[in-house]
């Protein structure tokens, strides 16, 4: 016959679990939050020099692959695509708009969904993931930032007719969708317009700076044969 336990220490033992499942919790909570915060702790830091293309692939070498790919796949030169992302985010992976403070310290909303380096927002980024991408693609991730910048322009091209080697204006619809360059809703925002000739001239400078560097990052894996690897 067995003994029945002690009420005490069933008590006792239930006690004992119930504190472990509470204190698992809270250390696969804090994992999280630095899993998280390590995301943005670990990326690459904005370029020193970001009016030379030639120093931000020799800081990044693996951005020039990237932007090359994309460039191979959609048609926007790696210029472009560079200059599109010093526009929008100054190159910083997780960078987002600043919030709206109420009274001077009450955070607001954000003004928009934009984020990461080619500020992406929420709609269109799950049209690229439909279309283009993949449930994997992270905004904060130079792969992807200048996938998405290929496939928006190779869109607005379809859509609107502008050439892939005017970024001025790929970049007015990049900035008000398809819909809102055509009806020349950037005509009327002069900060949309000094946006686009900013762009445009910065792109003009990578790509003279280009010309004379790329031969660097062209063919520099032990893989890569040339001339097969050279554009």
């Amino acid at each position: 016959m067995h003994r029945p336990v002690d009420s005490f220490w069933v008590s006792a033992l239930s006690s004992a679990a119930s504190s472990s499942t509470a204190q698992l919790r809270g250390w696969l909570a804090v994992a999280a939050l630095l899993l998280l915060s390590g995301c943005a702790t670990f990326a690459p830091s904005p370029p020193e020099d970001q009016t030379n293309i030639c120093e931000i692939f020799r800081e990044q070498p693996s951005w020039y692959d990237y932007a090359q790919e994309s460039e191979e796949k959609w048609g926007t030169p790696i210029a472009t695509q560079m200059a599109f992302i010093q526009r929008e985010s100054s190159f910083r992976s997780h960078v987002r708009p600043d919030r709206k403070y109420y009274l001077g310290f009450i955070p607001g909303p954000r003004p928009s969904s934009a984020r990461g380096y080619a500020q992406a927002q929420d709609p269109v980024w799950g049209e690229y993931e439909d279309q283009a991408g993949s449930l994997f693609a992270r905004r904060t991730h130079m792969k992807h930032a200048t996938d998405f910048i290929g496939w928006y322009n190779a869109r607005t091209q379809a859509q609107t007719g502008v050439s892939l080697n005017n970024p001025e204006h790929l970049y007015y619809a990049y900035h008000e969708g398809a819909g809102g360059y055509q009806r020349g809703t950037y005509r009327n925002k002069p900060h949309v317009l000094n946006a686009g000739r900013q762009v445009a001239s910065l792109s003009s400078r990578y790509q003279a700076q280009l010309n004379s560097c790329q031969a660097e990052f062209q063919c520099r894996r032990f893989y890569q044969v040339w001339p097969f690897c050279r554009s």
